[in-house]
């Protein structure tokens, strides 16, 4: 069984492009580096607010053992590296769990 897990963190306007690139570039290369094959789909969604950005991350894993490889046994509580704490405002410190039970693709 498919899970999706999904999480908001909020930045500055100005740090928003800054953190999205540590996204793609540093935390989820780190990520599949560090072995967790069974992430398949990271997909990073955004919202301008008045005065920040609010980030919207679904990650698509295979099976619940996945998530543990990736956050640990806690694996509710939110997986933010040290170097992206620094550019977040805020962000929820708990991330969602669903499991995926149909995906329609509609073209």
């Amino acid at each position: 069984m498919k899970i999706i897990r999904t999480w908001k963190g909020w930045t500055t306007r100005e740090d928003a492009p800054i953190y999205e690139e540590m996204l793609i570039k540093e935390v989820f290369p780190a990520v599949k580096q560090k072995g967790v094959d069974g992430l398949e789909k990271v997909s990073i969604s955004t919202a301008d607010k008045e005065d920040e950005v609010e980030f919207f991350l679904v990650l698509q894993f295979d099976s619940l053992e996945a998530v543990k490889k990736f956050a640990g046994e806690n694996y509710r509580q939110a997986y933010i590296p040290e170097n992206a704490q620094r550019v977040l405002k805020r962000y929820d410190r708990m991330a969602e769990h669903f499991e995926l039970q149909e995906e329609l693709i509609l073209k």
